[in-house]
């Protein structure tokens, strides 16, 4: 994925606090299920850090999406995570139709390489 000798700061939380980390950082109300935070780009100049970013995953809404997907816990977290550093490398479902699919296609991708067995 090209991103070797890179570090990910992960946080496992519950709906409440993303919820507030979504309206601080993103204007957004209400839970998610993952949110990603890059350690480049946006406003400020890109930063020379190992550090690829952060991932902040519901625990809470992972078991709901889990129940109703028919996935074990380990598979949504897995999935949520994936999600999650797609977006730290650029990855933008909410670009477009054609970027929804191709960050799809890796998800499934990267889900496949981790099947249980």
């Amino acid at each position: 994925m090209g991103c070797h000798d890179r570090e990910l700061s992960v946080l496992f939380t519950d709906d409440a606090r993303i919820a507030r980390l979504n309206e601080r950082y993103l204007n957004r109300k209400g839970p998610t299920n993952v949110l990603a935070f890059p350690m480049s780009g946006g406003p400020a100049p890109d930063i020379e850090s190992a550090m690829l970013g952060d991932v902040v995953v519901s625990v809470d809404t992972a078991r709901r999406e889990a129940d109703v997907a028919g996935e074990t816990m380990e598979q949504a977290v897995n999935r949520l995570l994936i999600h999650g550093v797609l977006h730290l490398l650029g990855f933008d479902h909410e670009t477009g139709a054609a970027d929804a699919r191709r960050m799809e296609r890796e998800e499934n991708r990267l889900m496949g390489l981790i099947r249980e067995e």
